[in-house]
């Protein structure tokens, strides 16, 4: 008979692969048919509020499509960040992403598909699998958590190996609180200097919270940003 621990890693794996699959058969999904009204099983929870916001382009929109990859280790703040890009109605309590989140805005032109990917670990050994699809790639960092910003830096570095020249933006998140670390300290600990001149590189302070929206830690100067980024030739 085999080992408890044995069983149970391998239902882990098998459930992570599951929901790796699911996630590429709906990024298909959402390409094949890039355009059209999506059907309401599908819709995740902001996609809802955003539907009038697609509603309104035009038929025939000639929209250029840009895909956002949000990644970043379990309870970095994620889901918050594309919550508070998406929509400014305020949230208690927004749950975490165990597979991944998708949502669509069209801003100035453009046809924004942001993908998020669940940052447990049985996951995150499938990010690489979303980057060719990918023109920007943020990764957020939770502030707080210094225990864990060895792995965080060691995930990322990983990924930019796997995408040299892809733009990437890091987030230092969750800036409300009085022990986050600063951007330059996060500089430091995530071997940043060590990218310069490599790629297109943003570190920027964010707080994900409604009542952040006004600051200059607020995620709206994220969506202005990757606005700059993917309207670029």
């Amino acid at each position: 008979m085999a080992p408890t621990g044995a069983l149970r890693n391998l239902t882990l794996a098998l459930g992570a692969a599951v929901v790796v699959l699911g996630s590429l058969l709906f990024i298909a999904w959402k390409l094949y048919f890039r355009g059209a009204e999506p059907a309401g099983t599908w819709d995740g929870w902001w996609e809802r509020e955003l539907r009038e916001l697609r509603e309104r382009d035009p038929v025939g929109s000639t929209a250029v499509w840009k895909q956002v990859l949000v990644l970043g280790l379990d309870g970095a703040g994620k889901s918050s960040v594309l919550h508070y890009i998406c929509s400014q109605k305020a949230r208690t309590r927004i749950p975490p992403t165990l597979g991944f989140n998708s949502a669509q805005l069209h801003v100035e032109g453009l046809e924004m598909d942001l993908l998020e990917v669940g940052g447990s670990y049985n996951l995150r050994a499938y990010w690489p699998l979303y980057l060719s699809d990918a023109h920007v790639l943020v990764f957020v960092v939770d502030s707080v958590d210094r225990s864990r910003l060895l792995t965080a830096r060691q995930e990322l570095h990983a990924l930019l190996a796997e995408e040299p020249r892809l733009p990437l933006v890091v987030l230092a998140n969750k800036q409300d609180k009085s022990n986050a670390l600063s951007t330059e300290e996060l500089r430091e600990e995530l071997a940043l200097h060590s990218l310069s001149g490599q790629r297109e590189l943003f570190l920027l302070p964010t707080s994900a919270t409604w009542a952040s929206l006004s600051t200059a830690t607020s995620v709206l100067h994220v969506k202005s940003l990757l606005v700059t980024l993917l309207s670029q030739p």
